[in-house]
């Protein structure tokens, strides 16, 4: 089911595809009332909404031509768009625009408008027709319709594009990836146990090249547990496989045919869905960008970066490293390796450690940011937000940092040091307590 709910999302042409099927059943319907029908209903149909053909055709054909031309104009918005997203934001956000469902309702709004007025127009002849018709009236409100949509679409454009948007719907992203996971392993009882599989083992293997976008844990442990399984995940969500690589190791007791493919889904882009290094990769680059001498926007790298720290905290609850998987029957059946929470905090501040350096409020930023993740992560967790915080201060030339900023990241180094549990320095000094 979920692979064909993915299957469904990079399908972008099915929204504008559906409107159009409603379009030309709706415009045969109509046909087929003023052809037959009309006569009866007559009586209770107001004359001015009846119109001779001859009328009909004049406005459906100014309609047709004036939404072909808002449909061409609302395509030249989306590129519009999409470039800005691609050079101000980032290439990996553009995806939050294309699979954006408000989009492709207004084309697909505008393309049926468009046809029914087409195919109306083409019904239109004076040896079918012996009375007034009322498709026309339809096709106006449909026009009508399109037009409000149009208004709509240029307000969601104007306040979609916004960077502020686009920041809240990427934390909203990983905050939903976050979700699922916790959730899963809230399924899970909790305990230390052992790896220990029995039976022979078979490797299956990836058949075609591309990116893990989704790996069907309830699934795949509802299958181990029906024939007797067990299976080792050997990949994890957003790694590049190529043919032939090694995804699961099964191990099997009897002769059970077991494909792989079922549980996992391969696209040729990453999804934020379960990825949860490609949903802060995003928010980092967007940080990034603003950072930039191009954009020169710190304002927002700043407060991207702080914000990042209540997505770390949360991510610090989740269980890291190898996590047994079980079913009804209370079974470990499948190991997965979720990533180490220094893995995550140094692919989240790498990047922005090396670009930011040099700029006093992202270092600043990056504290109060390794501080709200220290209120709210386990004690477990602290030691490895305060070597973070080290190794982001390492390449920082402090010695060369004006008083009032020297003064103010010491401060932040403090409350940090507070938060952790840590003993605190002079940032002055060379070694680091």
């Amino acid at each position: 089911m979920k692979s064909l709910s993915f299957w469904l999302k990079e399908k972008l042409w099915l929204t504008p595809a559906l409107y159009i099927v409603m379009a030309v059943l709706l415009s045969i319907t109509f046909f087929y009332i003023d052809l037959l029908y009309i006569e009866r209903l007559k009586p209770y149909i107001p004359s001015i909404l009846l119109t001779n053909v001859d009328l009909a055709k004049t406005i459906m054909g100014s309609l047709s031509g004036a939404l072909l031309t808002m449909t061409t104009f609302t395509f030249s918005t989306i590129l519009v768009v999409l470039t800005m997203y691609s050079s101000q934001f980032s290439p990996r956000t553009l995806k939050n625009f294309i699979h954006d469902k408000i989009t492709w309702r207004v084309l697909g709004i505008f393309l049926s408008g468009f046809i029914y007025n087409t195919l109306s127009l083409l019904f239109m002849r004076d040896d079918l027709y012996t009375t007034d018709v009322i498709s026309t009236f339809v096709g106006i409100l449909i026009a009508f319709f399109c037009l409000s949509t149009f208004a709509y679409f240029i307000h969601y454009i104007a306040t979609h594009v916004q960077v502020g948007q686009l920041v809240n719907e990427l934390i909203g992203d990983t905050e939903k990836a976050i979700a699922k996971l916790k959730e899963l392993q809230e399924n899970e009882d909790g305990k230390e146990t052992e790896w220990n599989p029995v039976g022979i083992k078979e490797t299956h293997h990836a058949e075609k090249e591309g990116y893990i976008q989704y790996l069907s844990f309830d699934k795949l442990v509802d299958y181990t547990e029906e024939h007797e399984l067990e299976v080792e995940i050997l990949v994890q969500t957003g790694d590049y496989i190529y043919e032939g690589k090694p995804i699961f190791h099964v191990f099997k007791t009897s002769e059970t045919e077991v494909s792989a493919a079922d549980f996992y889904s391969i696209g040729t882009s990453r999804t934020s869905e379960q990825d949860l290094d490609f949903a802060i990769q995003k928010l980092v680059e967007v940080a990034l960008r603003a950072i930039s001498p191009g954009i020169n926007d710190p304002n927002t790298a700043n407060e991207i970066i702080v914000r990042l720290g209540r997505l770390l905290g949360h991510l610090g609850q989740l269980k890291t490293g190898p996590f047994l998987l079980s079913g009804e029957e209370k079974g470990e059946r499948v190991l997965y390796r979720f990533p180490t929470y220094k893995s995550v905090l140094y692919k989240t501040f790498y990047q922005i450690a090396h670009y930011g350096k040099e700029d006093i409020s992202v270092l600043i930023s990056i504290v109060e940011s390794l501080t709200v993740a220290a209120e709210l992560v386990p004690k477990r967790h602290h030691q490895e937000l305060w070597d973070t915080h080290g190794y982001v201060l390492e390449a920082v030339d402090t010695q060369g940092l004006k008083l009032f900023d020297r003064e103010t990241l010491q401060e932040k180094v403090d409350q940090l040091a507070v938060a952790t549990g840590q003993h605190s320095y002079n940032i002055l000094l060379t070694e680091k307590s």
